[in-house]
């Protein structure tokens, strides 16, 4: 039998995480899980690490340390806590593909580690290329290592290219739900809540992206992320409104045929095939039944009523570290929403002046990013545009 293959997962608690695990319960013979981390949730962090007795976990906030530690010495499982824990664990021999599923920023440098080592990458964490895009295809390249994506959209594209890679690409097509809010006007948006922007209709996400949904800034990093993973020009990726969410991407070539790659909305499917590539393991997922979606419907985004899908493409095109001043104001403005101190409608509109007030560095390093993002998220907490 073939060696189990080594998986971490960064941010095992989330969304992304929790339905890693039940993908790797699925083959307990393929799959060797051996790091876990989280941020804060200790508690599920521990029952995690019970179930699946992985080598080493990671608890990031420093306090949560001893309770996880103690919890787990009977199990002879190692605990670290620290962002510096967390990214050297990423270099362990043992692991072949390292899973990032952090939700932001925080997800760049333990990637960019885990690529320094010569690890795979099933990436979850779509704000590690929106931010320094060029640097981590350029490391990657360096080190052969692979990025397989896991964002449903891009897993689309990535099946859709499988066989194809010698074929000239005219253009490729990202789906979007449309989210809480599809069809509703600026003026129908001024008072809503985080509650009604939390009630996504297909999607079961972490609170971050589910608001980024709603605004269809997810949209928009998922259009930088794709400009990244797959070589294209701006003009090369379109989106397009599609609610029941079955058709995940298409891509288009060019004798100007077109292929899509259709299922459930459920995300173990991308999770599962990134994990797996270039296999394909015969899964217990729900068939997709053609007779539940009769209609399928697909339309154009309102950028105007959702600026943020614009400002990614604006800000794509000013390149540099126009994309990381982006998504580091809206990683702040989603949380002052959630917080209720700024309304659904100032989220893009502080974006996009944080934006277009910030010096763009053309040519960036790892510090100018991390300089760049801080710097960001300080215009946005303190109001200086």
């Amino acid at each position: 039998m073939e060696k189990k293959k080594g998986i971490a997962i960064l941010g095992s608690t989330g969304s992304v995480g929790t339905q890693a695990l039940e993908v790797i319960a699925a083959f307990p013979d393929q799959f060797e899980l051996v790091v876990l981390t989280a941020n804060t949730n200790a508690d599920l962090l521990i029952d995690q690490a019970k179930k699946f007795q992985p080598n080493t976990v990671v608890i990031g906030d420093e306090q949560r340390y001893e309770e996880v530690k103690n919890a787990l010495w009977e199990d002879d499982i190692k605990v670290y806590t620290g962002d510096e824990a967390l990214q050297q664990v990423v270099e362990m021999g043992e692991i072949q593909v390292v899973l990032t599923a952090i939700v932001g920023f925080a997800g760049l440098y333990p990637t960019l580690r885990a690529i320094e080592a010569g690890k795979n990458i099933a990436l979850a964490n779509k704000e590690t290329l929106v931010v320094a895009g060029d640097l981590v295809t350029r490391k990657a390249k360096e080190k052969g290592v692979s990025i397989y994506p896991v964002d449903s959209e891009h897993s689309a594209i990535f099946q859709c290219l499988a066989g194809e890679y010698h074929n000239p690409i005219d253009k490729i097509y990202l789906t979007a739900s449309g989210g809480p809010f599809l069809g509703k006007k600026r003026n129908e948006l001024v008072s809503v809540s985080a509650e009604e922007a939390l009630n996504h209709p297909n999607w079961d996400m972490g609170n971050k992206i589910t608001i980024d949904s709603a605004t269809m800034m997810n949209k928009g990093l998922e259009v930088i992320e794709a400009y990244w993973l797959f070589g294209l020009n701006p003009e090369q990726i379109d989106v397009i409104v599609h609610p029941q969410s079955v058709v995940h991407s298409l891509v288009q070539f060019s004798d100007g045929s077109i292929k899509a790659q259709i299922g459930n909305p459920d995300m173990k499917l991308p999770i599962q095939y990134a994990l797996t590539y270039p296999y394909r393991f015969p899964g217990e997922t729900p068939r997709f039944d053609f007779m539940q979606y009769s209609n399928w419907t697909f339309e154009k985004p309102d950028k105007e009523t959702f600026r943020n899908l614009q400002l990614a493409y604006d800000a794509l095109e000013m390149g540099g570290t126009a994309p990381c001043v982006l998504n580091a104001a809206n990683e702040e403005t989603v949380k002052l929403f959630l917080d209720g101190k700024i309304s659904f409608l100032q989220i893009a509109e502080i974006n996009e002046t944080v934006l277009r007030s910030t010096e763009i560095i053309i040519s960036p390093d790892l510090e100018d990013y991390k300089r760049v993002d801080a710097l960001a998220r300080e215009k946005v907490l303190k109001g200086c545009f």
